[in-house]
């Protein structure tokens, strides 16, 4: 299963309005779902035979630690356009040093004309913006760090 094949299935669901898909393919098994916030999370079913046969696992998309303590590193769950803002004119939904809530809009991803809002899943405050306003972003690139409070 390449990243490409991957991304393929993230913009499937997207355009369908699909909340869960679940794909088998060479004896590779996989499941994307879409979490509370409305990000798409993947569950590797067959991680154990992949790392068993000297494979890297896939990567999920969404919060993942980093190795700073208390720091969580939230990741673009698709491919698409960085924007901080709603519009060109708008306030940035966050900044360094702001504090957010789990459910928060952090920023606007725009993938094939869609504008999607990458809300965050935890708690905390903002400490680094990674990317810049207008940016191409890939799939799984790190975003934002948020420290827990």
């Amino acid at each position: 299963m390449t990243i490409k094949e991957l991304k393929e299935m993230i913009n499937l669901m997207q355009e369908h309005g699909l909340t869960e898909l679940e794909i088998e393919k060479n004896g590779f098994k996989i499941r994307l779902k879409k979490g509370p916030t409305g990000t798409i999370v993947q569950e590797d079913l067959s991680s154990l035979s992949r790392v068993s046969r000297g494979e890297k696992p896939l990567q999920v998309a969404g919060a993942q630690p980093t190795e700073e303590a208390g720091v969580t590193l939230i990741r673009s769950p698709m491919v698409g356009t960085f924007y901080v803002a709603p519009a060109p004119d708008a306030e940035p939904y966050v900044s360094r040093g702001k504090e957010v809530n789990a459910g928060d809009v952090l920023c606007i991803i725009e993938a094939m004309k869609l504008m999607n809002e990458i809300k965050t899943e935890v708690s905390g405050r903002v400490t680094d913006i990674l990317v810049e306003n207008g940016q191409p972003v890939e799939f799984d690139q790190p975003l934002f760090k948020i420290q827990k409070l």
